[in-house]
């Protein structure tokens, strides 16, 4: 089925065209959802016995598919947490997929783990991680918590010494914590128990003492993590995490902190001293695909002590004895074996452009945001929820009902002027926006917030 004959040529560079003309739209389309029923009657059947053939399947893509998705990375895509990929790493993916690289292991995958492990790096000494530090990509920070929480508790057991084999742990979080926390609790069979945030939604150490002094003496027992956010997804703040670092040191805890979305801003020098005390921390992970320019599925994940990871995730089997003394097999280090090199267009982005171009993006992208806040601070008809820390900015139109919100949103989505969606901010209904793109101006967002008027 590989074989490249003069009809796969046409195919190939139909493809290639495709791709290149999507990288290069500006700006994108932002197109919309379609209903099943729409989907079903516009595609037709695509899957046959003798195939519909290249051309038409990218055509049934392009004419039909395609503007069935919001283009993530439109500048005034600004609801949950937007993507901007580099034109560079965009075109680095088709490379990944053309190259069959199994980066699992060293012996298959060495020159894609390399690389890899170079952009973790970067990502390592932008957090102070020490020397010695490593890690893996992962599809997500789902994905990410997962792995570093299950390290974790293979830690607390190991060094229970078998005590705590067949007891169920308990990690602490705050109330802003992903709902990928929660998530990993169940397929751990772990509890979490919530730590109260300010009015601003960060946990800070003194609550966190607190909440962990109030446990019960079993409970106590089990407690073996604490999650930390650097970056919170609903309102972009940074948790108190050289608190939350002195109680875990006191109290033997690992420490992870979750930076999925605003743990790109430790490339920022303006908002760098926000994430003071992370670089104490036992794992980390950010998500390259939102804020560090690179195309989905992405998520950095490092450990001060990869050794541990390393212990708690490795798998063994008969056929994979042979790898046992590679270098650095990737598989190693979170829950998973097979996987692709998915840090590879981050590092060609990278070493494409330099690391000075991605602190200016992303200090552009925050001076976008602030700005937009200050249009907010001066409206008559909106204003600021809270005041924001990093590029994610929460605010209500004066006077409006739930119902409001979300009509207001899809005749914008409709019109193909913006992708605002409403959120909830203490049980009331408001709007939220959430800048990466560097494309995203101050205009644009001055255009939505007349739209409001």
């Amino acid at each position: 089925m590989h074989l490249h004959d003069s009809s796969l040529e046409v195919l190939t560079q139909a493809v290639v065209r495709y791709a290149i003309d999507r990288v290069r739209l500006d700006p994108p389309p932002l197109d919309g959802p379609r209903t099943l029923a729409e989907l079903r009657a516009m595609a037709g059947r695509t899957i046959t016995s003798h195939g519909i053939g290249g051309l038409e399947a990218l055509r049934v893509f392009g004419d039909v598919l395609a503007p069935a998705c919001i283009s993530v990375d439109h500048p005034r895509f600004l609801s949950f947490v937007p993507a901007a990929p580099t034109e560079a790493s965009i075109l680095f993916d088709l490379v990944v997929g053309a190259s069959s690289i199994y980066a699992g292991s060293w012996m298959e995958g060495g020159g894609a783990v390399f690389a890899e492990n170079e952009a973790l790096r970067w990502i390592a000494d932008l957090a102070g991680f020490p020397a010695a530090a490593g890690g893996v990509f992962v599809s997500g920070g789902t994905a990410g918590n997962l792995s570093a929480l299950i390290a974790a508790r293979w830690k607390w057991r190991h060094d229970a010494e078998g005590v705590h084999d067949r007891t169920r742990g308990l990690m602490v979080a705050s109330q802003g914590a992903h709902s990928s926390v929660a998530q990993a609790g169940r397929a751990m069979d772990a509890d979490v128990v919530l730590v109260p945030a300010d009015d601003a939604g960060r946990m800070h150490g003194r609550d966190l003492t607190s909440t962990i002094d109030g446990l019960s003496a079993h409970d106590s027992a089990r407690l073996f993590a604490v999650i930390a956010t650097s970056g919170t997804t609903n309102a972009g703040i940074v948790d108190d995490l050289a608190g939350a670092a002195d109680v875990c040191e006191r109290r033997n805890l690992w420490l992870h902190v979750d930076g999925a979305y605003g743990g790109a801003a430790l490339a920022a020098p303006s908002v760098r001293p926000l994430f003071d005390g992370i670089e104490r921390a036992d794992s980390f992970i950010v998500d390259p695909h939102k804020w560090l320019f690179a195309p989905f599925d992405s998520c950095a994940l490092l450990y001060r002590d990869p050794r541990i990871a390393k212990a708690a995730h490795s798998q063994q089997a008969e056929y994979l004895d042979v790898l046992q003394d590679d270098e650095w097999n990737a598989s190693d280090y979170a829950h998973h074996l097979s996987r692709r090199a998915r840090g590879l267009p981050l590092w060609f982005s990278l070493a494409t452009y330099g690391t000075d171009a991605y602190r200016f993006a992303v200090e552009t992208t925050l001076s976008v945001a602030h700005a937009g806040a200050d249009l907010i601070r001066q409206s008559e008809h909106c204003e600021l929820v809270l005041e924001p820390e990093l590029s994610v900015v929460v605010f209500r139109r004066k006077g409006w009902t739930a119902e409001q919100y979300r009509r207001w949103s899809e005749d914008q989505l409709a019109a193909q002027e913006c992708f605002v969606v409403p959120t909830s901010w203490a049980g009331e209904t408001v709007l939220r926006y959430c800048v990466v793109n560097p494309l995203t101006t101050v205009e644009d967002l001055a255009t939505i917030l007349d739209s409001l008027s």
